[in-house]
């Protein structure tokens, strides 16, 4: 079961990332959740929703893709899949495709599976998909394997200047 802790200056037992760093900056409320990362898992987001015991719609991926030639990041629910043509829509672009996962890594400062939408080593234009504003709070990565933050997605989307737009399928 995954360990919960409130907000604390000293993210004692997870250690700090930046985007928790980002989140206590902007004096953002936030729950750090971390639990075993299992590299044999085959979906990081499902794996993070089963350990700490959430409804996998409440729980977001971050995907980086190319919306004419500008990396982009959308968070959608794990439960489905990003919509290409939705998510060019709503940044008013024509085509987008998903990024290379080193170009991701370079650009966010993340690993795949922990890319976080929050403390990007360069922010990036980002979409959340709508449903997240149907839930109080939702989870999105901490910036690292095995770690979640959980917030309201009203802070998420302020903090990353992020669009809300139906960008997920299910």
């Amino acid at each position: 079961m995954a360990k919960k802790q409130k907000k604390q200056h000293k993210q004692s037992g997870t250690g700090g990332t930046p985007a928790t760093v980002a989140l206590t900056a902007a004096g953002t409320a936030y729950t750090v959740h971390a639990y075993e990362h299992d590299p044999a898992h085959p979906s990081y987001g499902e794996e993070a929703a089963q350990a700490m015991g959430v409804s996998p719609d409440r729980v977001f991926k971050t995907l980086v893709a190319e919306v004419d030639g500008e990396l982009t990041v959308a968070v959608v629910p794990v439960a489905g899949t990003l919509d290409l043509k939705a998510l060019a829509a709503a940044v008013s672009g024509k085509r987008a495709v998903m990024a290379d996962p080193a170009a991701a890594e370079r650009t966010t400062g993340y690993v795949r599976g922990g890319i976080s939408p929050l403390g990007q080593r360069r922010k990036l234009r980002t979409v959340l998909d709508d449903s997240a504003s149907s839930h109080a709070t939702i989870c999105v990565s901490a910036g690292r394997r095995g770690l979640e933050v959980e917030l309201a997605p009203g802070d998420l989307a302020r903090l990353t200047d992020a669009v809300l737009a139906p960008i997920g399928r299910e």
